[in-house]
């Protein structure tokens, strides 16, 4: 009997997903440009000693931004911690998740468009001022505490660019262009600038609010 070469299940031999992955920008094929001007945004935030501005991936499924979250980690020299937006059911969920995370940790959420809109508000003054605002209690005796959260980077990403509400489009900052293309978008404080580089990939970098 003839060994299969390909089966549906694991086998010993296979190599592991992750050592597949790039693990740097060097090792990210493609998008020149684009890798050039992140990796002087990461470069600037590390020799500052501070966190990446915040990064919005988005465009079809299947093209890497898992993977660029994981680079963006891997070069920032800090932690990554993964979700969805679909995981986190209660703003409980997000919090608990925020309090967490290190100084200049990065926090990847997919599918950041299935987001509830209760949950979405935390991420408001999250991203925008670095704190967390919690309700204690229920009725006339309920009251409101604010947390101060270490710097962090949310990078977010969406295959449904148009679902994102504009508050939370807001927060990444720039302009928000849709193109018939994978579009990679960076904002970064104090520059306005478009980007393209083709074929089939483009990106847009701009000022953050605030």
């Amino acid at each position: 009997m003839v060994e299969r070469l390909v089966a549906p299940q694991e086998q010993s031999t296979d190599l592991e997903t992750e050592v597949l992955r790039p693990q740097r920008l060097s090792d990210y094929i493609g998008q020149r440009k684009v890798k050039e001007n992140l990796s002087i945004f990461i470069q600037a935030a590390s020799t500052r000693g501070e966190a990446l501005d915040h990064v919005l991936l988005y465009g079809p499924p299947g093209l890497g931004k898992t993977t660029l979250a994981n680079i963006i980690a891997a070069e920032m020299g800090v932690n990554v911690r993964t979700t969805s937006g679909p995981a986190i059911e209660r703003p409980g969920d997000l919090a608990a998740i925020l309090t967490a995370l290190e100084p200049r940790d990065v926090l990847f959420i997919d599918e950041i468009h299935r987001l509830s809109s209760t949950t979405e508000e935390i991420l408001y003054s999250a991203m925008e001022d670095g704190c967390l605002d919690i309700v204690i209690g229920k009725g006339p005796s309920a009251r409101s505490i604010r947390l101060s959260l270490p710097p962090f980077t949310l990078v977010g990403a969406t295959t449904r660019a148009g679902q994102l509400t504009s508050p939370l489009r807001d927060r990444f900052g720039g302009r928000w262009r849709r193109r018939n293309c994978p579009t990679f978008s960076r904002y970064t404080k104090n520059r306005q600038s478009i980007i393209k580089e083709s074929p089939g990939f483009c990106s847009s970098v701009g000022g953050r609010r605030g």
